[in-house]
């Protein structure tokens, strides 16, 4: 992968060739001291990290619980005595407020995140250059990426892997990521318009290589959806036709990957793009199978995989890497187990087909 691939796969690279065809998007530059918060690198230098403590919010709406470590621990509370009670919960209040005296403020990125947050409707699907911090949807309130706040963004970002790989890992692992010639990264974080009944059957990844359309994958592949089955020839129409007409012509690369999702009415709009190989996905395909040499060429069509019954879903790994930054390469270990897995699947299909 080298580093102008990235670039052209950044959201707010692609996104102003390709607004009338996605989701409502609005952009940030991240300050310096933002990136360092979200990090944990706002000691100094041989010092301990601090506590993530959340940023105090300077337009008052501040969603968020903010309580210190001692006020939840009900032993402690329990086995003192009144008066030790009532000297702890003034010491509480003394450190929640030496807390918040600690705890950073960013008002001029706030009070423009929210103004963004409102003229989209008043919720947003947060993302950074090329990642949303989906890994870390735990730690909110609702489960989902859903925000409402500044303080929800910054607690989500600063919880993921995902943005952590956007900003130190990402471009160092560019083949030419040493070489002075190529372009420099400044980090956005794109606020997008958020839609709750969005279906995730009808999200698809693409994969693009010397600019042919080669193959098309279900992207939500941990569920089998019996209607996409009935829809299969339809949808590969679609997103044919979508390709040959809208992203073929103005996209950039040769060799790519991008993500749709296709709309009750029969609309295609564009979720992602991503660099063909590195750390994305490929889904029901492998990546070695879609870099042979003539592979979908012979086809009268475009190869589009579904999950086509129950046996051919495939849970996702449980790891503390998302599974999109997983080392799959040779030697890895995880190159034997997801050969084995693959293997086991292929054995589960054939031992339920007709006959057998």
């Amino acid at each position: 992968m080298k580093k102008e691939e990235l670039r052209l796969c950044q959201i707010q690279e692609w996104y102003p060739l390709f607004k009338p065809y996605s989701i409502p998007t609005l952009f940030h530059p991240l300050p310096d001291d933002f990136l360092r918060y979200i990090l944990g690198e706002s000691a100094a230098a041989g010092d301990t990290p601090p506590p993530f403590v959340l940023p105090i919010s300077s337009s008052g709406h501040d969603p968020l619980p903010r309580t210190s470590p001692s006020s939840l621990d009900p032993v402690s509370i329990l086995d003192s005595e009144p008066s030790s009670f009532l000297n702890e919960s003034n010491s509480d209040s003394d450190s929640e407020s030496d807390s918040e005296n600690h705890a950073p403020s960013f008002p001029v990125l706030e009070s423009a995140v929210n103004q963004s947050i409102s003229s989209l409707g008043g919720a947003v699907f947060p993302k950074l250059n090329w990642s949303s911090p989906k890994d870390a949807a735990w730690i909110a309130t609702d489960g989902s990426l859903r925000c409402t706040s500044f303080a929800e963004i910054a607690l989500l970002l600063h919880s993921s892997d995902r943005a952590v790989h956007d900003l130190c890992h990402a471009v160092s692992s560019c083949s030419d990521h040493l070489s002075s010639s190529s372009p420099t990264f400044s980090f956005f974080l794109a606020l997008r318009k958020f839609y709750p009944a969005l279906r995730p059957e009808m999200e698809f990844r693409c994969f693009v290589r010397r600019r042919h359309l080669l193959g098309i994958s279900q992207r939500e592949v941990t569920a089998f959806y019996p209607s996409l089955v009935d829809r299969r020839r339809e949808l590969r129409r679609m997103v044919e036709d979508f390709f040959d007409e809208v992203v073929g012509p103005r996209f950039g690369l040769e060799d790519y990957t991008f993500d749709v999702y296709v709309t009750g009415n029969g609309k295609i709009k564009i979720l992602d793009f991503n660099p063909w190989g590195a750390f994305t996905l490929p889904l029901l395909f492998t990546w070695e199978e879609l870099e042979t040499e003539g592979f979908g060429e012979e086809e009268e069509e475009v190869v589009f995989r579904l999950v086509d019954s129950q046996c051919g879903v495939r849970p996702g790994l449980k790891t503390a890497v998302p599974y999109d930054y997983l080392d799959t390469g040779e030697g890895s270990g995880w190159d034997e187990f997801l050969r084995k897995a693959s293997d086991e699947l292929r054995m589960q299909i054939k031992d339920s087909e007709p006959g057998n």
